[in-house]
């Protein structure tokens, strides 16, 4: 009987996209078992990819342009066009044009990092003809609360002098009213949907700065810095527009992104795999499948908090399928995902490294990774072998000879 694979892993930031990482997972396994059915099916969750995987599950359309970047340079982007839709339907991603991976090592400060060029990002798609605007929230590299995106898109943040503030989380303890009245007229016919993860709240102990700001190259001053921005940030908003974000689920996505989009340009926010599941085809893969494995650059205690391993593993197991996860680091309380549905977990470090050595070689090490996953499957297949065989394990007292065929240990019968 063919055993049959899905491989369906998230991408490795700063390294390796979805299909990237499916393809050397793939590579590993077909080394060791060429037999094996493969069907690959690289998720997104609103991250890096989200626009190419949709648009080319769509059949759609993707379009490049330039816009500022996290650190105010110009940088390379894109936004698409979804196939197959009534309406004229945009996707972008904040990733491309305010992702971790656009902040230089050296320049990781979210204080001062901006969002503004995804506001560009819209204004593009807007222009483009745009009915409805799909957004999806992660692998940020800001911290802002979607203020420069906002800013970029015509709305002012007012100092008590009544003059704009200017770019960055930092900024913003100096707000004192918001002024929608420039704000691009568009963004009131058109519907904007958020893909974001729905954990993420923008204030408070679990608020993204304390989170997610180390992450991003703050030290304990500047997220308690941060922290005090945003809480101050959230009350102007909810003085100026009504708007109550502190805690409001999903607005800590993407350094609070998630906020600025609701509050400041009207978005709504959705669970990022409630948008993501609607193009992909997961649900209608697994039960097809003997075996999925699944993959992210980190596992720990957050992984179950909307993650992509989490999320496939909770699917599988609505079909009893067992779920293997390969990922670069191994955090915090990651045992907790043994509880979740991921049957095995290991990293694919084979050393101790910098961590510009492990994205570096990060193609590699996967591969290699998978590899190994392949060679238990292959015992596994042989363990079964084995004991349906004429042979007998070889535990008894009278045992007289072993010997090692195939990779294996077995007893002729006496």
């Amino acid at each position: 009987m063919t055993l049959n694979i899905l491989i369906a892993p998230s991408g490795f930031k700063e390294s390796l996209d979805a299909e990237q990482v499916a393809d050397c997972i793939a590579t590993g396994i077909t080394k060791v078992l060429p037999d094996v059915n493969i069907c690959k099916a690289p998720l997104v969750d609103g991250g890096e990819g989200f626009t190419k995987t949709l648009v080319a599950a769509t059949g759609g359309t993707l379009h490049h342009l330039e816009v500022t970047g996290p650190v105010g340079q110009k940088v390379p982007s894109h936004f698409g066009f979804l196939g197959g839709t009534t309406k004229k339907t945009a996707v972008l991603e904040m990733a491309a044009a305010a992702g971790l991976r656009l902040v230089p090592t050296n320049m990781r400060n979210p204080l001062v990092t901006t969002t503004y060029g995804v506001g560009e990002l819209i204004k593009a798609a807007l222009d483009a003809g745009a009915e409805r605007i799909l957004v999806g929230c992660g692998d940020s590299g800001t911290n802002d609360g979607g203020a420069g995106m906002a800013q970029a898109l015509g709305v002012k943040l007012l100092d008590e002098n009544g003059q704009e503030l200017g770019l960055g989380c930092g900024e913003l303890i100096k707000l004192q009213r918001i002024d929608l009245s420039a704000r691009d007229s568009r963004l009131a016919q058109v519907q904007i949907d958020v893909a974001c993860n729905w954990h993420n709240v923008l204030c408070g102990e679990k608020g993204v700065a304390r989170v997610f700001g180390p992450q991003k190259g703050a030290s304990p001053a500047t997220v308690e810095a941060m922290a005090s921005a945003l809480e101050h940030y959230a009350a102007v908003i909810k003085t100026d527009l009504g708007i109550d974000v502190e805690q409001m689920p999903g607005g800590g996505a993407s350094g609070g992104l998630g906020t600025g989009l609701h509050a400041l340009i009207g978005a709504k926010l959705y669970s990022r795999y409630d948008i993501v599941m609607q193009y992909l085809e997961l649900d209608n893969l697994i039960p097809q499948a003997d075996l999925v494995i699944t993959a992210e650059g980190c596992i720990d205690f957050q992984t179950p908090r909307g993650k992509i391993p989490a999320e496939v593993a909770k699917r599988a197991k609505r079909h009893g399928i067992p779920v293997i996860a390969l990922v670069g680091t191994i955090g915090e309380g990651a045992e907790i995902n043994l509880q979740q549905g991921i049957d095995y977990f290991n990293s694919i470090l084979t050393h101790p490294c910098q961590l510009s050595e492990a994205i570096s070689q990060t193609a590699t090490l996967l591969t290699n990774a998978a590899e190994q996953v392949a060679r238990l499957l292959l015992v596994g297949r042989q363990i079964k072998s084995f004991k349906n065989s004429k042979f007998k394990l070889p535990y008894e007292k009278q045992a007289k000879t072993f010997a090692n065929q195939g990779g294996y240990l077995a007893r002729e019968a006496s």
